[in-house]
């Protein structure tokens, strides 16, 4: 006659409890799951009013993210004077309604000798989907310290130029 012992029966069961787990954690394992996407939700700007069709398309410039004010502000104007030039509507009134928004984001870096002005303009429609990104680099003259003291208006200009003339020929596509 066979007899177990208290201490098999609880070494024979803590076996069988192991297998099952490593049996349940194999069985997780072999059906592998493609990692969940990462959200690109862009957030929509708000868009208020309607839209004159008469007006036809209009692009409204939100503030620029990343270079200081004084800079921003001059920046503002020489794409207002080119947007002009080149035929483009921008809606100036904050909130105002518009076809696309364009968000800008600008950073400066520098050594004493040289310099690097880094662009990136996005047009969002008005879901706030993007619809074109426009970038782009413009040398500067050396700075030491912070490298916006480099940034001079023959930069800026530049940037507001070769801006204004990819969103023309984008409208025009």
């Amino acid at each position: 006659m066979l007899t177990f012992s208290r201490q098999n029966s609880f070494s024979t069961l803590r076996s069988i409890i192991c297998l099952l787990l490593l049996g349940g954690l194999a069985a997780c394992q072999s059906a592998q799951q493609p990692p969940s996407p990462i959200s690109t939700t862009v957030t929509a700007p708000s868009i208020s009013g309607q839209i004159d069709q008469e007006e036809g398309v209009t692009l409204a410039f939100e503030p620029f993210t990343g270079a200081p004010g004084n800079i921003s502000d001059e920046l503002s104007e020489l794409i207002g004077a080119e947007a002009r030039k080149q035929g483009i509507t921008l809606v100036r009134r904050v909130g105002a309604a518009a076809t696309y928004r364009v968000n800008g984001y600008l950073a400066a870096t520098g050594q004493p000798s040289n310099g690097t002005v880094f662009y990136v303009f996005d047009i969002v429609d008005g879901s706030g989907r993007r619809v074109k990104r426009i970038s782009g680099t413009e040398d500067t003259g050396g700075a030491s310290g912070d490298p916006w003291q480099a940034v001079g208006s023959g930069t800026l200009s530049r940037i507001a130029n070769r801006s204004m003339v990819e969103i023309k020929a984008w409208l025009n596509r």
